[in-house]
């Protein structure tokens, strides 16, 4: 698969990351990436030190958990997890679903998902390794993915 400073494919994951407004052009103030994530994907419980995430869903329906309380939003609703939220999501769609998710403050996007990827390059890592990636981001990784 291919990727470039503005796309992103983690296959372990299901997901492609797509850079459309990175933090410099906020002055860090905020961050916009578009995912198109995979039936039955997402990313494991965790949790930010700094950064809210603003999900936004386009296409699809997924299924959320913030801080233990589960909701499902389709396309048009959004979800927030709030910095020191614990979240996950998974897209419960028969199809590829897309969202916008804006991060606040900004986050070196295209950074963090190229390490990820390479963090989850042979699949899911070993809890030291996604430990240590966590770590360098101010990312608590809490358990496995959300399962519908």
């Amino acid at each position: 698969m291919q990727s470039n400073l503005n796309t992103i494919d983690i296959p372990a994951i299901g997901v492609n990351v797509q850079v459309r407004i990175a933090a410099a052009a906020t002055g860090n103030k905020a961050t916009l990436i578009e995912t198109s994530d995979e039936p039955g994907y997402g990313p494991p419980m965790h949790r930010h030190e700094r950064e809210t995430e603003i999900f936004h869903v386009l296409t699809g329906q997924y299924l959320f958990e913030v801080d233990g309380e589960r909701t499902i939003a389709s396309a048009g609703e959004t979800v927030v997890g709030h910095a020191g939220s614990t979240h996950r999501f998974t897209n419960i769609d028969k199809e590829t679903s897309r969202m916008l998710v804006l991060i606040t403050p900004g986050l070196d996007a295209a950074a963090f998902f190229n390490q990820l990827r390479s963090v989850m390059a042979n699949g899911e890592p070993q809890p030291d390794a996604l430990r240590n990636f966590g770590a360098k981001w101010g990312v608590e990784f809490l358990g496995p993915p959300l399962k519908a």
